[in-house]
């Protein structure tokens, strides 16, 4: 009994196990969607741009310069929109793999498991719910602002004080209010809210435009001399603090693969749309903290009021309203940033079966997830009403920058497994290039239908995820595995290693000299990695867009992912605990076992209405997919029709 007992429990705990890790196939029209599909490259453009230029470039901008960095400000945010460029180049690739709401979510559902996916989904929820009732918080602070404290005083004047750790010091009835009129805004329809978005986006970016003319035409060079603390006033090390704060600055640009399942060409519009934000931004703040440093000394800058009161300062008082308004529709298009978002990713988990059906019902007049949005902003409203945000912003950073991670190792982990089998026309994404499909990038431009590129191309695609010939003496460390399955455990091997590379050197200081053995070991190790990687085939599958020079950018990503997040405090950590314990619950409890993945090959991610055509992920009873996972579960086509007991057998059981 105790043997039947522990195959019985190992059972259990094996397919327990494998459902946490089976992955997201994509089968179908890639396309095919209830959500309506009207969004173009400028649109999505403008969403990136007005989610991440909001309230950080009038107030962040002041506050680096004054206690971090000084002038090179400038230098903060360049690094910062190296690393975020990093990130977001990976997040390009996966749109244009997979053309789905959901964003870094549905990436990791494809390439790691499932568990891996709701930890990821359920932290960008929260990523969204805070970002949207800080910048509300922060829309009500500045009108307060503006109006003397007039609308705190009043409150206060009615409701009194909170005298609690996380409530705000009053209820904030004007910040709960503007996320309900917000929702309400993109509660119209997609294509209606992705209007006003895009006027006042550009509007905002004709006031940061205006700001950064005036800045260099009331520039004084001496400002950045010596007299006043020269370029560099607080070091290096200020510039490196200063860029993890204005890290925070390009958090955004997610949302533009949020919108893959409602633009209208995703293969195109997500890569041009990322690296066009990207560049717009980045550009932006960098000559923003050039011009303000200019106008004025660093440290006579105001925190609070930056452009504001360095446009004074210069007397052009004129302006200060310009950036006022500049303000408001910043703000106001990061909160549609966040709020568009926010119920797209509980759709998505929703229509996997993560999360409650419900949740991934349309709206059959607005094709928008009604009541998911209704949700999504009654709840940040509520966050914006009643909480401090200062104290959660950055309990929101941990859940970001995780995300980050792990689709950057995700484009590492999907470029060494082999594609799918090219028979399978049903499949959504991208399939390998055949010989006569482009030409050959030689310079004789003689097109690639030669035997030679085709012999090649043919022996790419077949050894994908397997030792390159030239190191074939690899083969006793990493052979005899499933191909793609060593580049997975050396992603999953580096990521440690780079965290306890990161763990140890803040927590202790190499004074003397065998304290940097584990520095040198854990090097080695990462080093080792990125080798082995390098060392197998890449797969040549064609796609709009690819991240170059894998694995060596997706993994910097990943290093420089894991190096903030290391250096986040305990106590956001323990809070971040809090949160994943209640996500854990619901995955356990409810999403493990209503996953679409769970209803055989059938119910595989099928998004479609049931009273119209096979949507993305149907797979329908005659297809070639069907035919094969029903030979895995019944051997070769061959072997059906055998008998279970052969003829001679009977015989020999004959008395």
């Amino acid at each position: 009994m105790p043997g039947a007992r522990h195959k019985i429990l190992g059972h259990v705990l094996s397919g327990f196990c494998h459902k946490m890790n089976r992955r997201k196939p994509i089968y179908g029209d890639s396309l095919d969607t209830p959500l309506n599909r009207c969004l173009t490259t400028f649109d999505i453009t403008l969403l990136g741009i007005g989610h991440m230029v909001g309230a950080g470039i009038y107030v962040l901008t002041g506050t680096v310069a004054r206690h971090m960095a000084g002038p090179a400000t400038a230098l903060s945010f360049l690094l910062a929109g190296i690393t975020s460029t990093l990130a977001a180049l990976c997040y390009a690739e996966f749109g244009t793999r997979i053309p789905r709401a959901g964003s870094a979510y549905a990436y990791t559902y494809v390439s790691i498991g499932e568990f891996w996916a709701f930890i990821i989904g359920w932290n960008i929820v929260l990523e969204y719910m805070i970002g949207a009732a800080s910048v509300a918080r922060a829309w009500s602070g500045y009108l307060d602002a503006m109006l003397d404290g007039a609308i705190s005083n009043a409150t206060i004047s009615v409701t009194g004080e909170l005298h609690e750790t996380l409530l705000s010091r009053y209820p904030d009835v004007l910040a709960f209010l503007i996320c309900i009129i917000a929702s309400l805004i993109l509660a119209v329809g997609v294509k209606t809210s992705a209007y006003i978005n895009n006027g006042l986006t550009i509007l905002n970016l004709l006031v940061i435009s205006l700001v950064i003319f005036l800045g260099f035409y009331y520039a004084d060079i001496s400002n950045w001399s010596s007299k006043h603390g020269g370029f560099m006033p607080y070091g290096l090390s200020g510039v490196l603090t200063g860029a993890a704060t204005c890290f925070y600055a390009f958090v955004g640009f997610d949302s533009i693969s949020a919108s893959s399942e409602e633009a209208k060409d995703p293969s195109r519009s997500i890569p041009t749309a990322t690296i066009l934000s990207m560049a717009v931004v980045g550009i932006g703040y960098i000559l923003v903290a050039i011009s303000l440093t200019l106008m004025v000394p660093y440290n006579t800058i105001n925190p609070e009021a930056a452009l504001p009161a360095a446009l004074g300062a210069v007397h052009a008082d004129w302006a200060k309203y310009a950036v006022a308004v500049g303000a408001v529709c910043g703000m106001t298009t990061t909160l549609l940033g966040s709020l568009f978002s926010l119920p797209r990713c509980l759709y998505a988990m929703s229509a996997d079966g993560l999360l409650f059906g419900f949740l991934s019902d349309i709206n059959n007049k607005s094709q928008i997830p009604i009541s998911n949005l209704i949700i999504s902003g009654f709840s940040s409203a509520l966050i914006a009403l009643l909480f401090d945000l200062e104290k959660l912003v950055e309990f929101m950073s941990i859940g970001t920058l995780l995300a980050y991670t792990i689709v950057s190792a995700a484009v590492i982990i999907l470029r060494y497994r082999p594609a799918p089998p090219a028979e399978d026309k049903d499949f959504g994404i991208p399939q390998l290039e055949s010989p006569g499909d482009r030409e050959d990038s030689s310079a004789t431009g003689t097109p690639g239908t030669d035997a030679g590129s085709s012999s090649s191309e043919m022996f790419e695609a077949l050894t994908v995820g397997r030792l390159r010939p030239q190191y074939a003496w690899l083969e006793p460390l990493v052979g005899g595995r499933a191909p793609g399955s060593a580049v997975t455990s050396c992603v999953y091997v580096f990521a440690l290693a780079a965290a306890a590379l990161s763990a140890h050197n803040l927590l202790t200081k190499p004074t003397i000299l065998w304290m940097i053995v584990p520095d040198v070991v854990l090097s080695l190790v990462i080093i080792g990695c990125l080798f082995i990687i390098w060392a197998h085939q890449q797969s040549p599958m064609r796609l709009p867009f690819r991240v170059p020079y894998v694995p060596l950018l997706p993994a910097a990503s990943v290093m420089l992912n894991i190096e903030l997040m290391i250096n986040l405090n305990a106590l956001t950590w323990a809070r971040f605990a809090i949160w994943m314990t209640f996500g854990l619950l619901l995955y356990f409890l409810y999403g493990i076992h209503h996953s679409k993945l769970g209803e055989g090959v059938a119910g595989l991610l099928s998004r479609s209405n049931s009273n119209s055509h096979a949507g993305w992920g149907a797979v329908d009873k005659t297809s070639t997919l069907a035919r094969r996972v029903g030979r895995l579960g019944r051997g070769s086509r061959s072997d059906d029709r055998k008998p279970i007991i052969c003829d001679d057998e009977l015989a020999r059981r004959d008395p």
